[in-house]
């Protein structure tokens, strides 16, 4: 195995693949990266028991071959390589990395006891990259992270038509978004799939700036078992589903007869974010509105400490309305709508709060529990 190629080329296809790499494992092959060269093309690829992830290069090949290094090692070979061309080649058991007179040698590993990674599935549709990836982070701040409850560490995928619809629940927030997505092929079933949170917020983030990104799935699979692919350009991430699924969200949705809100959203988040340095812990941030005075009381504290702000609100469908929230889950709502308008729909104290962009019809929505200890 012999090679030539870009320092940028190598460096970047090994960072993509490298975020396959499990933090810790008990299995040393998995802390190993694929490197194939075949003619004019290098790819490099990584897996876990949850993922898999390549990306590819062009490059100068010379002998072709395949080789299973170490991961992390050759990360941290690729990010002090002087700029110029790489020439890499396999001799014996070493691999060698040469570039502007510098050469490593790094010790492989055993190939025939890598793992087979997921399978990547066809091509199912397409959809902004961009858009996805933003709609994943609004939503996947809502995932739990008590991995002894897996099924709420996902975001649950659901393609139906040409609407996609992202979801993710702790069990005291629910956040929602839907965004359009161009299906390969004629309308069948709505397919839904849970996804690990913090995998598919990586994968979206880094394949952001793809401009069309591909959801590689198997229909026939994908309700009860199965990966999920996501593909743009010569760089692929492939996810092992969750088992089971979120609970339905459709009546926790339904709030008839609440007390509406509207506020403009970056000046909520900047007052929440200004009282709140008094909140103790995870003591709340309350919120009184009133309808007569037009306006919006921002509080938080006890005692002699606290800390207050008013902001300009239109109330509708009561006089008075008072809530409170866990400032940082209220915040990390706050955050993810992009500014503008923020519409709030209250039931009341101790009860479920709707939070929407613009209009009651909002592709994003984020459901959060008011708490019945008021400051």
């Amino acid at each position: 195995m012999e090679f030539r190629i870009a320092r940028g080329e190598l460096a970047e296809a090994v960072a993509w693949a490298g975020r396959a790499l499990p933090a810790r494992t008990t299995v040393p092959v998995l802390g190993g990266l694929v490197l194939r060269a075949e003619p004019g093309r290098l790819s490099v690829s990584g897996s876990d028991f949850e993922t898999a992830a390549r990306a590819g290069a062009d490059a100068e090949v010379a002998v072709p071959g395949r080789v299973l290094v170490l991961g992390r090692r050759l990360l941290d070979i690729c990010r002090v390589l002087p700029d110029g061309p790489v020439s890499c080649a396999l001799e014996g058991s070493r691999f060698t990395v040469e570039a502007g007179g510098t050469r490593f040698g790094l010790s492989t590993l055993p190939y025939e006891e890598y793992p087979a990674p997921p399978a990547a599935p066809s091509p199912y549709g397409e959809v902004d990259a961009a858009a996805f990836a933003t709609a994943v982070g609004q939503v996947a701040v809502a995932a739990g992270r008590d991995d002894t409850l897996p099924v709420l560490t996902g975001v649950q995928l659901r393609l139906d038509g040409a609407e996609m619809t992202l979801s993710a629940s702790d069990r005291y927030r629910y956040a929602v978004r839907a965004l359009p997505w161009r299906p390969s092929g004629p309308d069948g079933e709505a397919v839904e799939v849970l996804l690990p949170a913090r995998r598919l917020l990586e994968v979206a983030r880094a394949l952001g700036k793809c401009g069309t990104l591909r959801i590689l799935l198997d229909p026939a699979t994908a309700q009860s078992s199965g990966a999920v692919g996501f593909e743009g350009g010569d760089t692929r991430a492939v996810l092992r589903r969750l088992e089971g699924r979120l609970p339905g969200y459709g009546t926790l949705f339904e709030v008839a007869g609440a007390a509406v809100a509207e506020a403009e959203c970056a000046a909520l988040a900047e007052a929440v974010r200004r009282v709140a340095v008094v909140a103790d812990g995870s003591s709340p941030v309350r919120l009184d509105f009133s309808a007569a005075e037009g306006s919006l009381l921002v509080r938080a504290g006890y005692g002699d400490d606290v800390a207050a702000q008013r902001l300009p609100v239109a109330l509708n469908g009561a006089d008075e309305v008072t809530v409170a929230f866990n400032p940082s889950y209220l915040l990390d709502a706050l955050n993810t709508f992009e500014g503008g308008e923020l519409r709030l729909e209250m039931l009341g104290a101790g009860q479920r709060v709707l939070l929407g962009a613009g209009g009651p019809r909002s592709a994003h929505r984020h459901l959060l529990m008011s708490v019945k200890q008021l400051v």
